[in-house]
């Protein structure tokens, strides 16, 4: 009986311990819960295309029940006013968005800058740079001294406001817009530019899960093992509205467009240069209506155009011509307001430059081929045979050739209908005839 009741107690301290295990292999998946982090890759210049693909981040990312959004940044910079919608959307994010500048070789220059400084975390590779915030002019150049005042002080204004929100050195990112001041990761991180310096997205997050990050109204810690990290796809319309919304690529589709549509005209018939001039100038025309563009610099390249193919028509002996480059420098300078990208003085005079050559090669080729089929026509209407049909006054119509012409003689002499006669000369649309012998 004894050795029953050992073995009794036996199995209920086995069964107990199975079961204190089992809970506590539950408590322990219960707390090895993953944190599950959403990577966006932002390259190249800072357009709407960078907009919408943050805001497609958040919204999935929010969708998904992702925890935190890290952007991997690389940028020269870009539009201020993408940069300062991006900087709104990062600033009012529910979700915790950090920003790690890398990999090695990257940076984060103007725009960025202001991007960089809005993330909740910042760091940056080695190897990689962080400043040169001072706004220029479209073309690349330094603003206009009240233009300058007016945009620097904006500016200041705003990265103050901040890197005061988020903690961070005010008086450096005020220098770098003020005088472009840059330093790279390791003077960042020690002048709290950014938070620390991480090698890699992995070595980011392993380091922010061990100092600490406000995750739905709490701070917690993590370890690398509990972090699920999945990357934003953004598709195939991004890299598309990417390519497309480059400052540069719209201002040459916008030229190949104007050129198409031109060949077409001077040459009806052709339908390829029309069909693919439409096409270019369709979406060029799209990407200035999302770019910040001049409505006068976009009128003004309209206007060039229109000079061109006046040119073939009017006989201004070269001023339309010279009247259309003129416009298409001017238009092209101003196309994209203060603070855009714009497009690089030197890219302008290229392009103007070669655009005007083909424009003036077309016209001399059409006048050319207008004149010679006019001489021609002339030279052969001399010596040919006609019939006076009507008489209008002191003129007379002939037919000749099957055509209908107004016709005279030199001295006067009005011939009957009916009456045949020769073509002795042409002035204009004139003939200048003689009764046949």
């Amino acid at each position: 009986m004894l050795e029953l009741t050992k073995r009794s107690s036996l199995i209920y301290c086995l069964i107990i311990i199975a079961v204190v295990t089992m809970l506590s292999c539950q408590n322990q998946e219960a707390s090895a819960a993953n944190y599950n982090i959403l990577l966006l890759k932002l390259q190249g210049g800072i357009s709407p295309a960078q907009v919408q693909l943050l805001e497609g981040g958040l919204e999935q990312a929010g969708d998904d029940d992702h925890d935190l959004v890290l952007l991997q940044l690389d940028t020269p910079g870009g539009s201020v006013s993408s940069m300062r919608d991006m900087v709104k959307i990062i600033m009012n994010s529910e979700i915790p968005v950090c920003v790690w500048v890398g990999p090695e070789g990257a940076h984060a220059a103007s725009a960025g800058t202001f991007i960089t400084a809005s993330a909740v975390v910042a760091a940056m590779a080695p190897g990689t740079s962080i400043g040169a915030a001072s706004p220029v002019s479209t073309s690349g150049d330094d603003l206009s001294k009240t233009m300058s005042k007016k945009v620097i002080g904006d500016m200041v204004s705003l990265i103050t406001g901040i890197a005061r929100k988020r903690g961070r050195n005010i008086e450096w990112y005020v220098q770098s817009v003020k005088d472009g001041v840059s330093v790279d990761a390791q003077d960042a991180a020690t002048l709290n530019v950014v938070d620390y310096i991480a090698l890699s997205v992995d070595d980011f997050l392993e380091q922010l899960g061990a100092r600490g990050v406000v995750l739905r109204g709490q701070k917690v810690r993590f370890l690398k093992d509990e972090v699920d990290i999945a990357e934003y796809d953004p598709g195939l319309r991004y890299d598309v509205l990417s390519w497309l919304l480059d400052p540069q690529v719209a201002y040459f589709l916008l030229l190949g467009g104007i050129l198409g549509l031109f060949f077409e005209f001077s040459h009806p018939g052709v339908v390829l240069p029309g069909v693919i001039g439409a096409f270019c100038l369709v979406t060029g025309l799209y990407a200035m209506s999302i770019l910040p563009t001049n409505a006068a610099g976009l009128l003004l390249l309209l206007l060039g155009s229109v000079l061109f193919v006046l040119e073939i028509f009017i006989v201004s002996y070269g001023l339309l011509s010279l009247g259309a480059v003129i416009s298409l420098f001017i238009g092209s300078l101003v196309l994209f307001r203060e603070g855009s990208p714009g497009i690089p003085l030197e890219i302008i005079l290229g392009t103007v430059l070669t655009f005007s050559a083909f424009f003036g090669l077309v016209i001399y080729l059409v006048t050319k081929a207008q004149i010679s089929r006019s001489g021609v026509g002339i030279a052969s209407m001399v010596g040919l045979e006609g019939e006076v049909i009507e008489l209008r006054g002191e003129r007379m119509k002939v037919r000749v050739r099957g055509e209908i012409w107004n016709a005279e003689t030199g001295d006067k002499i009005i011939f009957a209908e009916g009456t045949l006669i020769e073509v002795v000369q042409v002035h204009g649309l004139t003939l200048i005839v003689a009764k046949k012998n």
